[in-house]
């Protein structure tokens, strides 16, 4: 009888190759990694709540229970198709345990509106495009990395001081190449400010038009990452990373009174859930001062 991971692996290549992005894609092989080194004797026809318990217990030892969550769905979505197809007759994945490490210390998520003043101020914003002025653009933009990466100089409209988001940057192949948004909804026209417009159209108008304006070898997260972390400690700020700016970015709007919808829409969410999940935290705190607002108003109309 066909092992467990086989049948993961045949169902990967049937029904997730071509249809979901590489990088998640790359996600589902790590997955049938982790299921032939935790369970390579396991056959698919003795698969059952306690042996699929185990297996998710084993994973937990080394995972944090996010993590551990994402595998199970991963690993679910093939076994429930396995019950669809008769192969078993009960479904092993009822009722199952989430289990996993405790999480470690998170690193900050954004900064505050003063915070993100002292880093920009330490930008070296030279004459040509640098790692400064990506973290500028993100700051200013809410791009993810991956799409600002992408950016080239037809992407962006300075008469109108937008930006078209149609595409990301594949960094994490060596030789890098242009690839689908992480969603339909990623397709959207940002709006800039007049002085990034400005200074953009300054720093692009010789580039070539079709060509990423970032991009002059393979780039790594960590770069970035590195450069911020030397901007930080010399700002005397908390140490975030790229995508941290993005938070922070989305967190300065709603607290300016931004709704949700308009964020949702800039930072290329599918649905205002995303963002309300992601910055709950920060609109229970608006909602607080709502009320505040509300009974102060209720209290002079005696």
């Amino acid at each position: 009888m066909q092992l467990f991971h086989k049948y993961f692996e045949e169902w990967i290549e049937l029904y997730k190759v071509g249809s979901i992005r590489p990088v998640t894609l790359e996600k589902y092989y790590m997955s049938l990694h982790w299921v032939t080194k935790l369970a390579p004797d396991v056959r698919l026809c003795d698969l059952d709540r306690r042996s699929y318990q185990t297996l998710l217990n084993a994973y937990a030892e080394d995972h944090e229970k996010q993590t551990t969550m994402d595998f199970h769905h991963q690993i679910k979505g093939a076994i429930l198709d396995a019950v669809d197809e008769g192969i078993l007759t009960q479904n092993p994945t009822r009722k199952i345990i989430i289990k996993g490490k405790a999480p470690r210390e998170k690193k900050p998520k954004f900064l505050n509106q003063h915070e993100i003043q002292l880093l920009l101020r330490e930008l070296d914003l030279k004459q040509e495009l640098n790692w400064d002025w990506f973290i500028l653009l993100v700051s200013k933009t809410g791009l993810r990395f991956s799409e600002a990466l992408a950016l080239t100089p037809d992407d962006f409209d300075f008469f109108h001081q937008k930006i078209t988001i149609t595409k990301t940057w594949n960094y994490r192949n060596s030789k890098g190449s242009f690839q689908p948004t992480k969603n339909t909804s990623s397709v959207r026209k940002i709006q800039m400010d007049w002085q990034l417009a400005m200074q953009f159209s300054q720093l692009v108008k010789d580039l070539e038009p079709d060509q990423p304006i970032f991009v002059k070898k393979r780039v790594f997260n960590s770069t970035v990452n590195n450069r911020l972390k030397v901007l930080c400690t010399n700002a005397k700020i908390p140490v975030i990373t790229v995508h941290s700016l993005r938070h922070t970015h989305a967190s300065l709007l709603l607290f300016a009174g931004v709704s949700i919808a308009s964020v949702a829409k800039r930072l290329g969410h599918s649905s205002m859930t995303t963002t309300q999940e992601t910055y709950l935290h920060i609109i229970q705190e608006l909602e607080n001062q709502d009320n505040d607002k509300i009974m102060r108003h209720l209290s002079s109309l005696v």
